[in-house]
């Protein structure tokens, strides 16, 4: 049972049901200190729904705040102060976290439903860079965090693999290209001819010209032009592999953008059927209110984005029936997904309400943003794997008898970087800082991960099973504890509605604090008699750590 919305029922059916319960949940507030209770709320708001002063108002509820769970709840000027019921609170937060254990927190919003999101959506024939790490590891977490909310989830990664870049790259491989020096290091080297062929351009405008026409072939499914896009996509994929292995991430579907060439004349004919296209400037476009039109096709015949998004969308509703949708893409692409959704309504497809743009922030360098075209990149298997070795020092240093340490230093490396970039709101740019990145102690993940290793050892220590749990609250230290393990389905929820995964990052930072601080104060394994107790709430905070690394994309090591 959540505390906060058992709350906000008693009030629901105090205030005759006249405000929402959600809203009643918003309302609740922890007081700044514990003298004051456990749980607050504040009575301004409804005094001019009632048109009673908050004071009477809260007179008036104190009267019917009757449930096992409140010791006593006292009237401070316009609040109800709630003080809980220690013993039972802790007992029924207790049994839930042990009795569900990796289901704790599981949420019934999404049951029967089907979400699909798509995410990390690299270019092929281009390095993995930092630039991609936002979209990747947001994308997963939401994967996570909405499977744990009931939804059915199918990840999709809409590879970048179609577009006049490749007839770029297919004239700077023709020109300066080394089949050799590609196999070996197909990524680095397709950059590096990626990046001449734009330096080139400056003084030699004739490329650009070149470019287009072999697009122009690869479009025509030329036999050449198609080999050589093949073999940019296939090493592509492998190199990409890689990380999302190193990472613990995994897609149901690598339908790129080249996989909508077929299915854009439909969706054309559509448009033209509902009278929707309209000419300018040898182009065609489609109105809409509100917005700037929305380019179909360019004067020369050719596709874009738009088309192939609303492609992409009718395909993927008629593939798969979802009743969510969302895109994890970056903040700059706004414009175009207000179209997207706006247009799709102008359609008269009625799921598009169920589409969402997951906008998040730039990583930037130097506080710009990074670009692939001037070779301004930070490789991320190259973070990953600085961050590796430098876990891997630190186990070798701190704990040299540790087993398996290059797998550990995997959990704790690639988490450090994952955790790096969910603790911070998604819409905030972030400014890559190598070494930020890499600290182990702090707001880290890394941090976390030990936190959930040492819980581990004590319960080893303590020969602790779940068969002798004792679910009683040890001693007042504990309760600050108790009331963050409550509050894990209330967060799971809200990160879910907010598409944000740095509420559950804050979790389980404040979490991993409360415990760390419990662990300084209290000696858990000495008294015989609260023995049990103790390492019962240890355990408890062990399956709610876990659970929040994973729905992060993090593992959580049993030994550091």
């Amino acid at each position: 049972m959540n505390i906060k919305s058992e709350f906000a029922e008693i009030l629901f059916e105090a205030l005759g049901g006249k405000v929402d319960k959600s809203k009643l949940i918003l309302m609740i507030e922890h007081p700044k200190f514990a003298n004051l209770g456990d749980l607050a709320f504040p009575c301004f708001e409804l005094a001019k729904l009632f048109r009673k002063p908050p004071q009477k108002i809260a007179h008036e509820l104190v009267q019917v705040m009757k449930t096992p769970l409140f010791e006593k709840v006292e009237v401070v000027g316009s609040y109800l102060n709630v003080f809980l019921h220690k013993e039972k609170v802790t007992q029924s937060v207790i049994e839930q976290v042990i009795a569900q254990k990796g289901h704790y927190g599981n949420l019934s919003i999404g049951t029967n439903k089907v979400m699909t999101i798509d995410y990390s959506s690299p270019n092929i024939a281009k390095p993995f860079s930092m630039g991609h790490l936002r979209s990747t590891v947001i994308g997963n977490s939401l994967a996570l965090i909405s499977e744990k909310s009931g939804f059915n989830v199918l990840r999709i990664n809409h590879l970048g693999d179609w577009g006049t870049q490749f007839g770029k790259l297919i004239v700077a491989y023709k020109l300066w290209g080394d089949e050799e020096e590609v196999k070996q290091q197909p990524i680095k080297e397709l950059l590096k001819l990626y990046v001449r062929f734009h330096e080139e351009a400056h003084n030699s405008p004739q490329l650009e010209d070149d470019a287009r026409a072999w697009f122009k072939r690869l479009e025509n499914a030329d036999s050449g032009a198609v080999a050589l896009w093949e073999w940019f996509r296939d090493e592509s994929l492998q190199e990409f592999a890689k990380i999302y292995d190193l990472m613990g991430i995994h897609f149901d579907s690598y339908n790129g953008e080249a996989f909508y060439n077929d299915k854009m004349d439909k969706v054309v004919k559509i448009l033209e059927e509902l009278d929707l296209l309209q000419e300018s400037e040898g182009a065609q476009i489609v109105s809409l209110e509100g917005l700037p039109p929305c380019l179909i096709k360019k004067s020369d015949g050719t596709t874009l984005y738009a088309t192939r998004d609303l492609a992409a969308a009718i395909y993927r509703q008629e593939a798969y029936q979802f009743d969510q949708s969302l895109y994890v893409v970056g903040n700059e692409q706004t414009l175009h997904f207000k179209q997207l959704f706006a247009l799709l309504d102008k359609m008269g497809y009625k799921w598009q309400q169920g589409m969402k743009h997951v906008a998040f922030g730039m990583m930037l360098k130097d506080g710009k943003k990074m670009s692939t075209r001037k070779g301004k990149v930070v490789l991320l298997e190259e973070v990953l794997n600085e961050a590796i070795s430098l876990a891997l020092e630190d186990i070798k240093q701190k704990n040299p008898n540790l087993g398996d340490k290059e797998e550990i230093a995997r959990q704790v490396g690639t988490g450090a970087v994952i955790f790096h970039d969910l603790k911070n709101f998604r819409q905030n740019d972030i400014e890559f800082s190598l070494e930020d990145m890499l600290k182990f102690e702090g707001e880290t993940g890394p941090y976390v991960q030990y936190s959930h290793a040492r819980a581990s050892s004590l319960l080893r220590k303590g020969n602790f099973t779940a068969k002798n749990a004792a679910i009683h609250i040890p001693d007042e230290a504990a309760w600050s504890i108790i009331m963050i393990l409550n509050g894990f389905p209330e967060t799971i929820n809200k990160s879910l509605e907010e598409y944000d995964p740095s509420q559950i990052a804050k979790y389980v930072i404040e979490l991993a604090r409360a415990f760390n601080k419990y662990y300084g104060a209290v000696r858990i394994l000495d008294d015989v008699d609260l023995k049990q107790q103790r390492l019962t709430l240890v355990y408890a905070v062990k399956i709610v750590l876990k659970e929040g690394l994973r729905l992060l994309g993090l593992k959580a090591p049993e030994e550091m």
